[in-house]
């Protein structure tokens, strides 16, 4: 369950666990817990919609201010002048769980960062033919030098592109040169 569409004080709202979120005011006190209505299930293949077995779980963290709206009336050439403004009441929420999974805590002031271990690159092998530096090209770099490069690298680059990079830009800039030169 990737994400869910629930319904807070008349408005809809897409969530995923541990999100969190401002609404409009509600009654709950800082703390409590409520089952929001769920409209919408969906990340798992086909969205399941209104889900009667899946309930979504979510924690009041309290109550906050809006930003304020500042708003001027002026009139021309009778000194009329008048300012407000407005902060919306808001609510803070946190979504714990989505169909029953409960999501851990977030640490609210410590943060401690894990050590980030160094992964060795990933070597790919050179295949035969292909132009040197090619892996580390751009679409547009290929672009501009395929139409310098001999049939058998343009087979190899596009043999390269469609069994490891998967780029269509580069694909397409290929295989119109490929044809390109068939032509002449």
């Amino acid at each position: 369950m990737t994400y869910a569409i629930i319904k807070v004080a008349g408005k809809q709202y897409r969530v995923r666990e541990g999100e969190r979120l401002l609404v409009d005011r509600l009654r709950e006190a800082d703390g409590a817990t409520f089952a929001p209505t769920v409209l919408l299930l969906g990340g798992d293949g086909t969205p399941a919609i209104a889900p009667a077995d899946v309930k979504v779980t979510a924690r009041v963290l309290g109550a906050v201010k809006g930003p304020k709206v500042r708003i001027g009336k002026y009139k021309k050439r009778t000194g009329y002048r008048r300012h407000t403004g407005f902060r919306a009441s808001l609510t803070q929420i946190e979504i714990q769980s989505i169909g029953g999974a409960k999501h851990a805590a977030r640490p609210s002031t410590a943060r401690v960062k894990a050590p980030v271990k160094a992964e060795a690159p990933v070597k790919t092998e050179h295949v035969k033919g292909l132009p040197s530096g090619y892996e580390e090209m751009t679409v547009a770099e290929i672009r501009q030098a395929s139409a310098d490069w001999n049939a058998p690298m343009l087979a190899a680059a596009l043999e390269y592109e469609q069994a490891n990079a998967k780029r269509k830009g580069a694909i397409t800039a290929l295989e119109s040169v490929i044809a390109a030169k068939e032509k002449n």
